[in-house]
């Protein structure tokens, strides 16, 4: 599995230097001088290698410089492409708060009464926070805020969550359906004596 650690947002200049909107916690060690990135360019056009030549901060991004990228142009055809590194080459630590995403797919989800709930299948990262989604066994998906008042235990073996009233609650996801549709009404002007 891959992990994203950046993307090409545009370029800088008209030397190649490119924007980078970082996706790791670790930039100056994934981004340092002499690193080879691995580059997936948009729409599937392959993946290639990339060397850094220099990098440096941008207004919260990074403004990256990469060997035989040195004009806007070919900067501009790189537009949208991926860094990635192997997520097999990366772990969270010691830490028992911090997770990254593959470490939680897959793992069993159940209440703080110890029912079964589903697997994670994937983790949103939204602007509003992060959320879990786990799949039930009954094969829909559930919607859980990634937050330590509903999410109060995450390990390597499991899941707990302790979640709000109706947020597992099946009904709670869509209206009922009605029965019959409403009886169409007649908008034709009335006739008028005269």
């Amino acid at each position: 599995m891959d992990l994203v650690i950046g993307r090409v947002a545009k370029t800088h200049g008209v030397r190649g230097e490119l924007v980078v909107d970082v996706r790791t916690d670790s930039p100056g060690e994934r981004f340092a001088v002499g690193t080879v990135l691995r580059g997936r360019a948009p729409k599937g056009a392959g993946e290639k290698k990339y060397t850094v030549a220099a990098v440096r901060p941008h207004a919260g991004r990074l403004l990256v410089s990469l060997e035989g990228v040195t004009d806007r142009d070919v900067a501009a055809a790189m537009r949208g492409t991926l860094f990635l590194i192997d997520a097999a080459d990366v772990d969270s630590g010691d830490d028992p708060d911090e997770f990254y995403d593959h470490e939680l797919i897959g793992l069993p989800v159940a209440t703080v009464d110890d029912e079964p709930v589903g697997e994670v299948s994937d983790v949103l990262h939204l602007p509003g926070g992060e959320l879990l989604a786990v799949k039930t066994p009954a094969g829909r998906e559930v919607l859980i805020p990634f937050v330590a008042e509903i999410v109060p235990t995450v390990s390597r073996d499991g899941i707990v969550v302790d979640p709000p009233e109706g947020l597992l609650d099946p009904d709670s996801e869509s209206p009922e359906p009605v029965d019959s549709p409403p009886e169409p009404v007649d908008s034709s002007p009335e006739p008028v004596e005269g």
